[in-house]
């Protein structure tokens, strides 16, 4: 393993990268994203520690998701049993280690949450965690915006902290909080690669959103809405995951399989 510092533009390979990732298997990264969800839906029904569970599994289940991206680059089958290949493919302590980031992780968002309480006086807290009502009001509400805001500038440095801590955690046995360090100093020195990486994938999800919007407006189907934007925000979403394996590849150096070279910026 070895960092590298790419050039701004790099952020636009990855960008490709993802999306030529998840064309490779779509069917299958599907089928691991919605066994995600349906998972933690199920989790989250767990009396008292069902709210905060599932925060506290992400960094292992992002180890199962780049793990389908690993297999899918070398041309294997994944099935959605993958996700949870991070706690049971590296012994028992690689599963403590993703354990210790999770718990790490969640007390990252409690302090967020805490942040953001100090601007609108929990109410952000009380809308994610489901014990208050999303309402128009409540929503356009300015003080909820302000949180919203505290939230997204507070995460920042929480994401950096943690988007390579998991798999140098797994793959290379890199302890939880050296592999913390090793993921912000990556980010950081390659943030203008993240910046334009970051910009590319949130507009075409306000692009995606917007088209899909005016089209369900000119035919007259506004009713199906959600029907029409779900699923394309679902898909959209996989394929910025799988855009998060061509990150770390990028950052540190990860040779091609042999039967991938040759593929150029296109593949991976």
């Amino acid at each position: 393993m070895q960092l590298i510092e790419v050039s701004a533009k790099t952020g636009y390979v990855w960008y490709r990268q993802g999306v030529w990732l998840f064309r490779r298997n779509p069917l299958g990264f599907l089928t691991i994203f919605f066994t995600y969800l349906l998972s933690m839906w199920a989790i989250s029904l767990i009396p008292v520690v069902g709210a905060v569970l599932p925060l506290a599994l992400i960094p292992g289940v992002a180890v199962g998701f780049m793990t389908a991206c690993r297999d899918t680059v070398a041309g294997k089958i994944v099935f959605p049993t993958v996700l949870v290949d991070g706690f049971r493919s590296y012994g028992a302590q690689g599963a403590m280690r993703l354990i210790e980031l999770g718990g790490m992780y969640l007390a990252a968002i409690a302090l967020i949450f805490a942040a953001s309480a100090l601007a609108d006086g929990g109410e952000l807290f009380k809308l994610m965690m489901g014990t208050q009502a999303a309402s128009p009001e409540t929503l356009a509400a300015t003080p909820l915006m302000k949180a919203i805001l505290v939230a997204l500038l507070c995460y920042v440095p929480v994401a950096m902290l943690f988007w390579f801590a998991p798999v140098l955690t797994a793959w290379h046995g890199v302890p939880p909080v050296k592999a913390m360090f090793f993921s912000l100093v990556t980010c950081w020195r390659n943030r203008g690669a993240f910046i334009v990486y970051g910009l590319l994938w949130f507009a075409t999800a306000i692009a995606v959103s917007i088209g899909l919007s005016l089209l369900m407006n000119a035919i007259g189907g506004t009713e199906y809405a959600f029907t029409v934007l779900f699923p394309a925000s679902i898909t959209l979403t996989t394929m910025l995951y799988c855009s998060f394996y061509a990150t770390y590849r990028g950052c540190y150096g990860v040779q091609e399989p042999a039967a991938d070279r040759g593929a150029g910026t296109t593949g991976i």
